[in-house]
């Protein structure tokens, strides 16, 4: 292995521990170009735009980044290597495992350390990954990826070197949608934005300023979810890495507290399991 492609390399494969032979042998689509065209193995030029993937309930079972890339030299995360390629598998009722694998265009790249998988209609099973994707020119967005592609996305931050820092995705105020959560420009901004999805688009519900969950150079993001009582609550830092803050969403407004100092990686995990 090249060594400009190790450390982001394994951080991604470690992340989901599902084996490999639960979805080999199932039905494989290759790849599916992100733009305007896509193709399948055996599919000859013309048969494009003939062929969509699969539509029936489908649960993710593992989902991971592909392909590294130096194209984008922001090295937000501690090397230059992003990624261009995402595999996800899947299972669904009666149907033997799968996969898919798609391709960015050569203007995007995934800015991410893995994809996070997400259950969208709350059913207990989830249906898709939720991933930082980058424009190379217009700076990172959050993106939901599933069985058909790309779900929805938030727009991108709006220029180049331009970051968000994921925290989680989940029904923080339970009115059964789900609301993925970030950092806008942990290092710059420092804010907290949410969003909510429904009817498949996404909508900004609300942000709180003075939080952030990653410092320039780190291959990991400090910040989580965490259900100790019966709301679930983000965990954050704050914007001067001194003290642990919990966010909750109550409708389209969010309220915070401090929940103690912030004492490096145990501090936030002992926060997150409720110690």
């Amino acid at each position: 292995m090249r060594p400009w492609t190790m450390a982001r390399r394994l951080l991604s494969r470690l992340w989901f521990r599902r084996p490999r032979r639960a979805w080999q042998g199932g039905l494989l689509w290759p790849a599916i170009a992100l733009g305007p065209s896509f193709a399948a193995e055996g599919m000859e030029p013309s048969d494009i735009g003939h062929w969509s993937p699969p539509v029936w309930p489908a649960e993710v079972l593992e989902a991971e980044f592909i392909t590294p890339t130096t194209r984008y030299g922001h090295a937000i995360l501690g090397d230059a290597v992003e990624w261009s390629g995402l595999r996800i598998s899947f299972a669904g009722p009666e149907q033997a495992p799968w996969s898919i694998e798609l391709a960015l265009p050569v203007d995007h790249v995934f800015e991410d350390l893995q994809p996070r998988l997400v259950d969208l209609n709350l059913d207990g099973r989830p249906d898709a990954a939720m991933v930082v994707e980058t424009d190379i020119a217009l700076g990172a967005a959050l993106a939901l990826y599933g069985v058909q592609g790309k779900i929805a996305e938030t727009p991108h931050i709006g220029r180049a070197n331009r970051w968000l820092a994921p925290v989680a995705a989940a029904d923080l105020d339970g009115d059964g949608r789900v609301e993925l959560a970030y950092v806008d420009r942990p290092h710059l901004a420092k804010t907290l934005r949410i969003w909510r999805f429904d009817a498949g688009t996404l909508t900004e519900v609300t942000s709180m300023a003075g939080l952030t969950n990653h410092r320039i150079g780190e291959d990991f993001i400090t910040s989580g979810l965490r259900r100790c009582a019966e709301t679930p609550e983000l965990v954050l830092v704050d914007a001067s890495w001194q003290r642990l803050i919990a966010v909750r969403l109550a409708g389209d407004k969010v309220s915070s507290r401090d929940i103690g100092p912030f004492a490096g990686q145990v501090s936030l995990q002992a926060a997150l399991t409720c110690q």
